[in-house]
């Protein structure tokens, strides 16, 4: 591989935008090419981001020999598909979260990496941004004592046109696959391993998604994690991590991660403050780039089975609100 990776970007939504931008932060990246369904779309992305390559088919992309890796930007319902595709012509792939629409989509599209022998990554931020490493730093010297409980709020509040992707059921819409990812991923990054029970409350909007929900994780050692997340609701979006011997607070901790506290007897003892550079798009980028020049094919912050894990707790806490995605009565042969 050169000294630059050639990005390839396929949709040209609001996401991959940004994710455009972050790369062009990034000198040791490269974007080559970007795609879309039709052709004018993909051009007047490539002319506003200055891609030398426009595609009006994703196949195209997929088969450009000259991209190292894609970035797939396009809704829940279409990551395996538009993920299979690329990975089963060489490509290294970095996909939105969630990583599917359900977990035997994960399963499937993990094997599918693991057959090719080609990278994969659910690109979930709050896994890269330095402050998030300092504060795991934190906890795994014991600086809160023993991990006894995690809190966190992933909660927005948006008007969205009738149809719109954020809550539309057929794109894998509502509150748990867009938002609720975060949290019950952070969850996961704290424990490393999953909840022995896990249940969870939401309420189905008049579009037939959910709008908003609360989950509650128990451990095998009898930690506790309060997860809430919502995209109808105005919250503090803000993590607390609990511990024996004290708690840390992080601040924004789902939107711009910049500040944690640690807290002991209830008073401050230490505080970390990390800006962050570009949109943080960026991070996911770097750590991609990092597993490629190392011939890594996952990324040891962001596992593959850890991303399966997700989507299995994701499936067992929305069965008993009865809320299906289409992808559920589908069968995707890959």
């Amino acid at each position: 591989m050169e000294n630059k990776i050639k990005w390839g970007i396929l949709s040209t939504g609001h996401i991959s935008s940004k994710f455009a931008d972050a790369l062009a932060l990034l000198p040791d990246a490269e974007l080559v090419a970007v795609a879309s369904r039709g052709i004018e779309s993909a051009t007047g992305f490539a002319a506003k981001h200055h891609i030398p390559k426009a595609y009006g088919s994703y196949q195209e992309l997929a088969e450009d020999p000259e991209v190292d890796v894609i970035y797939i930007g396009t809704p829940h319902t279409f990551h395996l598909e538009n993920s299979v595709m690329c990975m089963r012509n060489g490509k290294a792939v970095l996909c939105e979260k969630a990583l599917t629409i359900n977990a035997a989509e994960a399963r499937k599209m993990v094997r599918v990496a693991r057959e090719e022998n080609v990278f994969l990554m659910e690109a979930m931020i709050t896994r890269h941004v330095p402050l998030i490493k300092k504060v795991l730093g934190w906890v795994k010297d014991g600086r809160i004592g023993q991990v006894r409980m995690v809190k966190a709020s992933r909660c927005a509040r948006g008007e969205f046109p009738p149809g719109a992707r954020q809550l539309n059921p057929g794109l894998g819409g509502g509150s748990l696959l867009d938002v609720g990812v975060y949290v019950i991923s952070f969850a996961s990054m704290i424990y490393k391993r999953s909840p022995v029970e896990s249940v969870g409350l939401g309420h189905i909007g008049d579009w037939g998604s959910d709008e908003q929900g609360v989950a509650i994780l128990k451990y095998d050692n009898g930690e506790i994690a309060d997860l809430s997340f919502a995209l109808r609701t105005a919250a503090v979006n803000e993590a607390y991590i609990f511990g024996s011997e004290g708690y840390i607070k992080i601040d924004d901790v789902f939107a711009v991660p910049t500040k944690a506290t640690l807290f002991i007897n209830k008073a401050e003892v230490d505080a970390i403050e990390e800006p962050i550079i570009g949109n943080a798009l960026n991070y996911e980028a770097e750590e991609v780039m990092r597993c490629l020049k190392l011939g890594l094919k996952e990324s040891p912050f962001m596992p593959l089975d850890e991303s399966v894990r997700i989507m299995e707790i994701m499936d067992h806490i929305r069965k008993p609100w009865g809320l299906v995605y289409p992808n559920d009565n589908k069968k995707c042969i890959v």
